[in-house]
């Protein structure tokens, strides 16, 4: 008998998050959905304003004001609805997460050592000793040398790599078995981003971490992500496995995105492509695509419907108004839904 499919980490379905305003409603997360594996990433791209933090926030059980509706399972684990305190003994145990910037997250009156040990004695109960050898462990494990003296030393001691591999080490105390991390290498130099690349790679490997990469880095996503989502108006604007994504873009925002990437092959006076317009205001959303207005393969129907994110097989899927003949799958020839600028035969080749 074939063995039964085992259910992902993480699991989101239909996650929506609204903000109240003086202008009205926001809702910065609108109808999103995927799951994130054990010893997988997921990595989750798009522009500043696509939905991508708050996403992060929301799994995380960390908005404060704002409606969260939807259902968020970890481990099998619905986490919509639990309570706060229920919610504390989840973050940091089951599921961690590391922030964009590490200055302002760790906090400048304690150093790095007692903020560790903090972390993990709250969730075990653990004694000062103990988390203090903690502390120590995990600083030495994510590659800080002198561990013992490091963890003495205060935030603003630290650079600005080695503060974000605190963070890490902070984060994975705990043995989590999701983390997140929130654009974690957008301040660091090329030298360093890679270093902590290859430090989260290198841990997940070992522990068997889901991994939700945030970014709007598409270098980064092709280097650690399994799995890719496009965001766009807080909207899934595709997914797809990270190979197809790169090889065979469906949806014009990410074939966008791609274009605006610098090559190497590219002529000095060549100007840089890049997609026109700003991204759209989410507090009056247009009845179809958001997409729409910036698309040069816009259509009619683009501005009049909202499109739904379609799957056409090898879990790729993108946001399409419009399906093949007979209901077959999405028309990935069809102007402003799919392929870029390749014709239908280009499309099927």
């Amino acid at each position: 008998m074939a063995a039964a499919p085992t259910a992902p980490l993480l699991d989101v379905r239909d996650l929506r998050v609204t903000f109240t305003t003086p202008r009205g409603p926001v809702r910065a997360v609108d109808s999103l959905a995927f799951t994130v594996e054990a010893g997988r990433t997921l990595g989750i791209v798009g522009e500043s304003g696509s939905g991508k933090s708050v996403t992060s926030l929301a799994v995380m059980g960390l908005h404060r004001g704002a409606e969260v509706t939807g259902s968020v399972t970890l481990a099998g684990r619905e986490l919509a609805g639990l309570s706060e305190r229920e919610l504390a003994g989840v973050r940091g145990r089951r599921m961690a997460m590391i922030f964009q910037d590490p200055l302002s997250s760790l906090h400048p009156y304690y150093t790095v050592g007692e903020q560790i040990a903090e972390h993990y004695r709250v969730h075990f109960g653990a004694g000062r000793a103990a988390g203090r050898r903690r502390a120590v462990d995990m600083l030495g494990e994510v590659g800080i040398p002198e561990p013992a003296r490091r963890a003495g030393e205060y935030p603003h001691q630290f650079s600005g790599g080695m503060r974000q591999r605190a963070m890490i080490a902070m984060a994975l105390a705990c043995e989590p078995d999701l983390l997140i991390a929130d654009e974690p290498t957008t301040a660091l130099d090329v030298t360093v981003q890679a270093q902590i690349l290859e430090l989260i790679a290198r841990i997940q490997q070992e522990r068997g971490l889901g991994v939700v990469m945030i970014t709007h880095d598409l270098g980064v996503v092709a280097r650690v992500a399994h799995e890719v989502l496009v965001m766009y108006g807080g909207r899934a604007a595709e997914q797809a496995p990270v190979d197809d994504l790169f090889a065979d873009p469906a949806h014009p925002y990410t074939r966008g995105l791609l274009d605006s990437l610098p090559r190497l092959d590219t002529a000095d006076d060549e100007p840089l492509p890049f997609i026109p317009g700003s991204p759209p205001s989410l507090l009056a959303p247009a009845p179809g695509c958001a997409f729409a207005p910036r698309c040069p393969r816009a259509a009619a129907r683009c501005r009049e419907r909202r499109p739904e994110l379609t799957a056409y097989g090898n879990g790729h899927g993108a946001a399409a108004t419009g399906v093949a003949p007979g209901g077959g799958g999405p028309a990935r020839s069809v102007a402003c839904h799919f392929a870029g600028t390749r014709t239908a035969e280009e499309a099927t080749r």
